[in-house]
């Protein structure tokens, strides 16, 4: 892969926000962090933001998307926004507090 060149302004707007789970957290026993990214952000583009953002080295990058569910309010139904989650494992000895913030 070529290194791929993000303004500052869109690593910003490529990670939403960090996922806090159950599920999440105890995944950082192995190295991985998960986020909300955008829904156009590519694998590169996001190890682009995630290493220039908090000064760690990638290794991989899996992305998944996530449907928005149908619910139902007093007989109104909607639809929960799609999302798209990017799980993010770091080299050994990197590591990111999320609870810090940026």
């Amino acid at each position: 892969m070529s290194n791929i060149r993000v303004a500052n302004e869109k690593l910003y707007k490529i990670i939403t926000s960090p996922v806090v789970t159950e599920k999440s957290t105890s995944l950082t026993e192995y190295n991985k962090v998960t986020f909300n990214v955008a829904l156009d952000a590519t694998k590169p583009e996001i190890k682009t933001a995630v290493e220039s953002l908090f000064k760690v080295k990638v290794t991989a990058v899996n992305t998944l998307r996530v449907k928005g569910k149908q619910k139902r309010f007093k007989g109104i139904t909607g639809q929960r926004s799609d999302r798209k989650k990017a799980v993010v494992t770091l080299e050994k000895g990197h590591s990111i507090d999320i609870a810090s913030g940026l």
